[in-house]
C-alpha cells in the first residue's frame, strides 16, 4: 500500500490548457458617456477575474487602464510601450498572470518600412500601428510559448496596409526570438475572415474559433456598445496548439459594457 501510494505521488500531474484573451479595451474618452471608462473598468476587470486567462493581449490600452485593471486583478501584472514609443498613447499592453506564467523575455516592433523607430507610420494609414511579443514560461511545468499582440489599422480603404502588416508579422515569426516556440497572435485586425489579411496570416498560425471543439458566444465580436455585434475582427491564432474551446464573453452591467468590443478567449493544449 505505501508503495502504490508513492507512486500515485509521484505521478506527473495531467496538463492544464493554456488560457489566453484578447481584449481591445476601448480607449478612455469621455464621448462614451455611460460606458465612460470609469463606469466601466470593475466590469472589465471582473470580464478578466471571471475568465482566469493565463495571458492577455490587449489593444487601445491606455497606461491608467492597465494601472486600474492591474490594481483589481490580484496577482495580474502588465507591461508595453504605447505606439509612439512612451506612455501617452495608445498600448498594445500584455496583461499576464504571474501565479501561472513567468515573463522571460519582450519587445516591440512598429509595422511601418522602418519597424525599429518608434512611431513610424508606412502604407498610408494615420496611426502608428505596433505589435508587442514576449515569451512566458508556465510556472507548473516550464513550457515556454511566445505571444505578439497588435492592433490594425481601421479604416475600409486600409486593407493593402493591414495585408502588409500581415506579411510583416507573418516575416518576424522566424526573426524573433522563440521561433520556434508555440505560438499565439492576439489582436483587433478591423477585418473579417474573408480579407486578404486574413489569408495571409492564417497561411502561417490557424484560428482558434474554427479549430476549436467548442465554441460559446456570438462569433462577432464588435458590437459599439450595443450588445449585438456585426463583424469578427477579433481573433486569437495560433500554432503549436491544439484548440480546446473558443469563447466570446459579453460582460455587461445593465447598458454598460464592459467595452465596444467583446473579449475573446482561447483554451489551447501544447502539442509539443
Amino acid at each position: 500500500m505505501i508503495v502504490l501510494l508513492l507512486a500515485a505521488a509521484a505521478a506527473p500531474a495531467s496538463p492544464s490548457p493554456l488560457r489566453v484573451m484578447s481584449f481591445n479595451v476601448r480607449l478612455p474618452v469621455e464621448a462614451d458617456g455611460a460606458n465612460r471608462w470609469e463606469a466601466r473598468r470593475d466590469i472589465a476587470a471582473a470580464a478578466v477575474r471571471r475568465a482566469r486567462p493565463d495571458v492577455i493581449g490587449t489593444q487601445e490600452l491606455h497606461k491608467r487602464q492597465g494601472d486600474d485593471l492591474i490594481a483589481r486583478l490580484p496577482g495580474y501584472a502588465w507591461f508595453g510601450i504605447d505606439r509612439r514609443g512612451g506612455h501617452a498613447d495608445e498600448h498594445m499592453g500584455v496583461v499576464y498572470n504571474r501565479r501561472t506564467i513567468r515573463l522571460v523575455q519582450f519587445g516591440e516592433f512598429w509595422l511601418s518600412d522602418t519597424p525599429t523607430i518608434p512611431g513610424s507610420i508606412s502604407w498610408g494609414h494615420p496611426y502608428p500601428r505596433m505589435v508587442t511579443w514576449a515569451i512566458f514560461e508556465r510556472v507548473r511545468d516550464k513550457r515556454q510559448f511566445r505571444l505578439l499582440d497588435t492592433h490594425l489599422p481601421y479604416r475600409a480603404e486600409d486593407e493593402g496596409a493591414r495585408e502588409k502588416g500581415a506579411q510583416m508579422i507573418v516575416a518576424r515569426l522566424t526573426t524573433l526570438p522563440g521561433a520556434d516556440l508555440p505560438t499565439v497572435l492576439t489582436g483587433d485586425f478591423n477585418t473579417t475572415p474573408d480579407s486578404a489579411t486574413y489569408a495571409t496570416l492564417t497561411a502561417a498560425l490557424a484560428d482558434t474559433r474554427p479549430a476549436a471543439a467548442r465554441r460559446d458566444g456570438p462569433e462577432a465580436t464588435f458590437h459599439n456598445y450595443t450588445g449585438v455585434a456585426d463583424r469578427r475582427i477579433d481573433w486569437i491564432l495560433a500554432r503549436g496548439f491544439t484548440p480546446l474551446t473558443a469563447k466570446t464573453l459579453n460582460d455587461h452591467k445593465g447598458p454598460v459594457w464592459a467595452s465596444d468590443h467583446f473579449p475573446i478567449l482561447a483554451e489551447l493544449n501544447f502539442t509539443r
